[in-house]
């Protein structure tokens, strides 16, 4: 099997970041953790399980992953958030891939993701399977260029793996709710900063589009079967599109 850089980027994840690097020990040649600060114990962690831990201040999402990316060495990189957990199947996938013909057919993989709210699973209404490309020959993946939801862009052909990663991204449905908050405002940026269509900032479409994304994702997309947790994160999905039509048609008219 070739090497594998596990590349992570961190802040105050004392909480997963141990979990998320032993979970991937039987495939990592080396593990980078770029940390922009962190004042609990996560670098020390880190250090525990094995990393290189660099000091970087804060870039924004996708500059920071970036120069983590830049400081790995090995012919495969894992990109990782700090909350993502590779299951036990997804490592076996990840050795039998890179070990046999699919490496040499494709330049990255994507792998599903599994959203915990604490420790329940979230596997309707959109939040899965939530598709990562977060495995790619090095030098020929890059994270693009945005305020948020960044994502790497590969030269070559993507393939898909079948077992997902855990991403514990939020304790509770509370900072599940700042979360969002938080990513309106981004994307709102985001929209103003690339010239977003005008159209899609309109009263109507504020009005209409957060009641249409609550009917896709809790109906058709079956968010419903996560109960009433499910309810709850749609219900706040949906206002979160709301929140980010209304931030842009803010900037529009300032």
């Amino acid at each position: 099997m070739p090497d594998v850089s596990v590349v992570i980027i961190a802040k105050n994840e004392e909480r997963t970041i141990g979990d998320v690097l032993s979970a991937v020990e039987p495939i990592a040649s080396e593990y980078i953790v770029v940390d922009s600060g962190s004042v609990d114990a996560t670098v020390e962690i880190a250090r525990r399980c094995g990393a290189k831990v660099f000091h970087q201040d804060w870039l924004g999402y996708a500059a920071q992953k970036n120069y983590a990316l830049s400081l790995a060495s090995a012919d495969w990189v894992l990109s990782l958030d700090a909350d993502e957990v590779a299951t036990p199947a997804l490592v076996s996938e990840i050795q039998e891939t890179l070990s046999g013909p699919r490496a040499n057919e494709f330049q990255g993989f994507r792998m599903p993701r599994t959203l915990y709210i604490g420790e329940c699973a979230i596997t309707h209404g959109g939040f899965y399977p939530d598709a990562q490309l977060r495995l790619f020959r090095r030098g020929m993946g890059q994270f693009n260029d945005r305020l948020v939801h960044e994502a790497v862009r590969v030269a070559g052909r993507v393939g898909m793996l079948v077992h997902p990663l855990k991403h514990f991204a939020y304790r509770n449905v509370e900072e599940f709710a700042q979360a969002m908050e938080r990513y309106a405002r981004l994307s709102a940026e985001e929209a103003a900063r690339s010239g977003y269509g005008r159209w899609k900032a309109s009263s109507l479409n504020e009005a209409l589009h957060p009641w249409w994304t609550f009917f896709y994702r809790y109906v058709l997309r079956a968010g419903f079967l996560d109960g009433r947790l499910g309810l709850e994160l749609n219900l706040i999905y949906s206002d979160y599109v709301r929140r980010k039509i209304r931030y842009f048609r803010e900037m529009s008219m300032a």
